[in-house]
């Protein structure tokens, strides 16, 4: 019998990509009494990782739980970034309802259309919380409204539309159900937590059904399934076999060694949980997202939504650059291979397929962000290797013609900045779906653009909005392929031969274009040290001292002054690369070069091309 659980809550918070999602969880974790008073925490102590800390952005979900008037309210946290958006999709079918987040500034982000929509479609109460109220030009009646008609768009039911608003400052620790409510603390926001979502159902008397949805690694267990208790209870050391709803022949008997459930930031053992409980389950090894743990009587499979496919791959090589093997620890195709396919673990939206070549894996995912960020992890761990540019994954339709993923790209930018960016964007076969004007002199711009146009923009897109400008996309659609794009308007700087740069090499050579390096760094044949003003490649001689005589004396070199150099981003250098080029990576450096460090062998290769 179908019962319900009022001692447990499940909720997780959704929003657009920096609306404060992460300060949020700090917030009711602090007033549920989770650290003790004298403790010292980290600000935005859910995101775990080095880079999420240090970009501000929250890559996996983060479970937590939190104790609120005897009721114990699972929370998690889910990434904000439409390359991550194959964790909000999973993460929906544990939770029993949505906290929506949204700026009281920027109001309502494609981003959040995203997330919601997904919460919509699994008919999810939501409950809208208007966050950073107190920020300079908060406009949060306005944006009220834009909610609304988010919600309108995309077909709410009455009771959706009926959701409670709750205006909140997660920085400053409060939250009101109504703006002229004097600001406190969160208790409005538990309490309405508490009334609005619903508490957990199932039949606590069935068959075990837990549907893992969401893995976590740890070197010490191995594998954690993270899931939701549907029906029936599991227990330690019991008996149980694992279905998977879209693999039929996946039928594996295990035994549960490990239960753990959320108890604030830590896991804590459990010998049972029961209907309602969000478990982690270590000690099985070859546990997926997707899978049903069930009980031996009549094991049945969770229905459960596809992972969204990768839409961009990159191949990741072994170095072979003059350099190679100097600066990393971590350098053969041996420990690549094996530190992808471990990084499959845990990202379940990422594929790894070995190539022809032993040296050489193709890497794909959902964006350049998703493929960058696991860059930087494997650089920061002592990898060396080489990267080349992203490209598209294509499809066929039914009569063989090329489709192509489209982006809808959302641009905020100044109004004087607004033609700039809608003619780069039509170069790259965008097309204008929408122009409107927003608070604060903005204008948003809609349009529907390959995926492949998007490619090595963001860059001059940083340059044409002076850094003013904000753009954010979500998958659309595959549709028929829109004809080539022209990247890259410049060609490269490329090093003449190997040594190490000195000023009278660079002063001549920084007329041609702009440098990416300065003096006394070690080039090599074949590297690109800057972009060439013109279309051509050119290839020059860094490392040329001045003839000495009695009358010439290198202290003139001195007089000589050098235009700073500017220095790439990870980002900056994996949109710059044009398809002839590969991106070194080591702990220490990074490098762009040519394919083809010969010359000679490269004209012949430009030739026959």
């Amino acid at each position: 019998m179908i019962q319900s659980r009022e001692d447990i809550r499940n909720v997780a918070i959704i929003a657009h990509v920096d609306h404060g999602k992460t300060t949020l969880v700090d917030e009711l974790l602090k007033q549920s009494g989770v650290f003790r008073e004298n403790q010292e925490v980290a600000e935005r102590v859910m995101d775990s990782g080095d880079i999420e800390r240090e970009r501000g952005i929250t890559i996996l979900s983060k479970n937590t739980a939190v104790k609120y008037k005897d009721t114990k309210i699972n929370i998690v946290d889910t990434p904000g970034h439409a390359d991550f958006g194959g964790e909000v999709e999973r993460i929906l079918k544990m939770v029993d309802g949505v906290v929506l987040l949204v700026d009281a500034f920027e109001g309502a982000m494609p981003q959040t259309k995203f997330v919601l929509m997904k919460a919509l479609d699994l008919d999810l109460p939501v409950i809208v919380c208007i966050n950073k109220i107190d920020r300079d030009g908060a406009r949060p009646e306005e944006v009220i409204d834009e909610v609304l008609e988010l919600f309108m768009d995309l077909d709410a039911s009455d009771e959706q539309l009926d959701a409670p608003f709750i205006f909140a400052s997660a920085k400053n620790g409060y939250a009101m159900k109504n703006l002229d409510d004097e600001p406190k603390d969160m208790t409005p926001l538990f309490d309405t937590i508490l009334d609005y979502i619903p508490a957990p159902k199932g039949d606590p008397d069935a068959d075990t059904q837990v549907l893992i949805s969401t893995i976590d690694y740890n070197e010490f267990v191995g594998r954690i399934g993270i899931g939701k208790v549907t029906n029936g209870s599991i227990k330690l050391n019991q008996e149980a076999i694992v279905l998977n709803h879209h693999d039929p022949d996946k039928k594996e008997r295990v035994r549960i060694s490990k239960l753990y459930e959320f108890e604030g930031l830590a896991k804590a053992d459990v010998d049972e949980a029961n209907i309602g409980s969000i478990v982690a389950i270590s000690g099985i090894g070859d546990l997926h997202i997707g899978d049903t743990i069930c009980g031996l009587e009549n094991p049945e499979a969770i229905p459960f939504q596809k992972i969204t496919e990768p839409t961009i791959s990159m191949n990741f090589i072994v170095n072979d650059s003059p350099f190679a093997g100097q600066e990393g620890k971590y350098v053969t195709s041996r420990h690549i291979r094996e530190r992808l396919y471990k990084e499959l673990n845990t990202d379940v939206s990422l594929r790894v397929e070995d190539t022809d070549s032993p040296d050489s894996f193709k890497v794909s995912g959902r964006g350049e962000l998703h493929l960058s960020v696991l860059i930087e992890n494997m650089r920061r761990e002592g990898y060396e290797f080489a990267v080349s540019k992203a490209e598209v994954l294509y499809h066929e339709d039914e009569n063989g013609k090329k489709l192509e993923p489209i982006e809808r790209a959302y641009v905020d930018v100044p109004d004087e900045f607004s033609g700039a960016v809608i003619s780069k964007l039509s170069e790259r076969k965008g097309e204008l779906q929408g122009m409107n004007p927003i608070a604060g002199g903005y204008t948003r711009l809609e349009f529907l653009i390959p995926a492949r146009g998007l490619i090595g923009y963001r860059g001059d897109f940083m340059t044409d909005t002076k850094g003013n400008g904000i753009l954010n996309t979500v998958f659309d659609s595959y549709q028929p392929y829109k004809g080539d794009i022209a990247y890259r308007k410049q060609g490269s700087l490329i090093a003449f031969e190997t040594g190490e740069s000195v000023t009278y090499g660079l002063f001549s050579a920084q007329d041609r274009g702009t440098l990416f390096i300065g003096p006394g760094e070690k080039v090599y044949s074949g590297m690109v040290i800057g972009s060439c003003a013109r279309t051509e490649d050119i290839e020059l001689n860094v490392c040329k001292k001045k003839h000495l005589t009695n009358t010439r004396t290198s202290s003139a070199d001195e007089a000589l002054t050098l235009v700073p150099p500017k220095i790439l981003s990870l980002e900056q250098a994996l949109d710059f690369i044009e398809t002839d080029e590969l991106l070194e990576v080591t702990p220490e450096h990074l490098r762009i070069r040519k394919r083809i460090l010969d010359p000679l062998k490269r004209k012949r290769a430009g030739m026959r091309k």
